[in-house]
């Protein structure tokens, strides 16, 4: 896709983000094409919403992100709004969404340009609520010290229909996850917990987390629900240590809702979208969280290896008890054409470092067959 405009989100705290900026800028320069530093506030500045943001950069076809996961999110908040497509630059420790090192940057930028690119999309998580959310003051200034100002709370759409029973729609894009928690350390949140309009559960947690298949791998994972492939269409619904025996995580479909209510006697609850505090509910408030019609294309200059990278990220270890056994090989796939029968998998491509001479790997044992 010949890149028209491009917005620019740094990580300003680490030096090697912010020379990789001006690679970045040089780089728009000589191609002419117009280049805004996007999601940035000085000292006192208010941060911009999702819209204002994208219509103040000029609404950019690509953002390009100089940081870790943190960063990619703040750049696709923004990119989402208008079908942009997200490039992560990686300097982050446990990236997920990241796509290539700060060394890379300008081929990367090249292939973009030049139809070198290929474009994944994942799923994303919107939100309707009882009324339009609101921070209290003084709760941003405790839940945020020592860091930079917080998000507005969430615009509501024009298309809101407040009133006729399905609340406010609103300006909300979440790439990982909606949150609702507890304020006071000595007071749980209560919630009702509704999939698809019927109660599933009446929770008393630290809080309950909404989590795409993106966010499987963050604060879902963290509170013990499961990974799930990004490829995958579901709503991951996870507790926080629940008061209560039944403390799984649920898997619902893409096009079920969930609608989380505060209970009578609850104390308030913080609404947090991508790790971003954006309003708090009192007793009696609900939000519904559904997924989005809109998807965000992320930049990808080779297949993804997601469970390579999982193993990697994670570090995860084989089990004591298979050490006999030496350790297993990094790929198990044929290096023969694919079968007809088995054309519509998504697989990945052999490793390059097998030979072209290379015999089939060795057949799967029976129970894999």
């Amino acid at each position: 896709m010949p890149v028209r405009r491009l917005g620019l989100v740094v990580h300003e705290g680490r030096p090697l983000a912010v020379q990789t900026a001006g690679t970045v800028r040089e780089w728009a320069d000589r191609h002419g094409i117009g280049c805004t530093d996007i999601d940035v506030w000085k000292a006192h500045e208010d941060r911009r919403g999702g819209m204002d943001e994208l219509h103040h950069a000029g609404d950019p076809d690509l953002v390009v992100t100089l940081g870790g996961d943190g960063t990619f999110l703040r750049g696709a908040r923004i990119a989402a709004k208008n079908n942009a497509a997200v490039l992560g630059v990686d300097l982050g420790k446990v990236g997920f969404l990241t796509e290539v090192a700060c060394s890379d940057v300008e081929a990367a930028l090249e292939a973009v340009h030049h139809g070198g690119a290929s474009f994944e999309e994942r799923m994303t998580l919107t939100m309707r609520a009882s009324r339009p959310l609101e921070i209290p003051a003084g709760i941003e200034s405790l839940l945020r010290y020592g860091h930079g100002p917080s998000l507005p709370p969430p615009a509501v759409r024009a298309e809101s229909t407040e009133g006729d029973g399905w609340g406010v729609a609103l300006d909300v894009t979440a790439l990982n996850d909606v949150v609702l928690e507890k304020l006071a350390r000595d007071h749980q949140v209560a919630l009702g917990v509704y999939l698809s309009g019927r109660l599933l559960a009446s929770y008393s947690a630290d809080a309950v987390i909404v989590a795409t298949p993106t966010g499987s791998t963050a604060y879902s994972f963290a509170a013990g629900g499961p990974i799930l492939s990004p490829n995958t269409e579901a709503i991951v619904f996870t507790p926080v240590a629940p008061h209560m025996t039944f403390n799984r995580s649920v898997v619902a479909a893409p096009d079920e809702s969930i609608g989380l209510r505060v209970l009578p006697h609850s104390g308030q609850a913080a609404v947090s979208i991508d790790g971003q505090l954006r309003g708090v509910l009192d007793p009696g408030d609900w939000i519904g969280v559904y997924g989005a019609p809109r998807r965000l294309r992320l930049v990808r200059l080779r297949p993804t290896d997601f469970y390579g990278r999982l193993r990697d990220r994670f570090r995860l270890t084989d089990a004591p008890a298979t050490a006999q056994d030496g350790e297993s090989d990094a790929f198990w796939r044929p290096t023969t054409p694919v079968p007809a029968d088995l054309s519509h998998l998504r697989l990945p491509p052999p490793p390059d470092d097998v030979p072209s001479d290379a015999a089939q790997l060795s057949s799967p044992p029976d129970d894999a067959r």
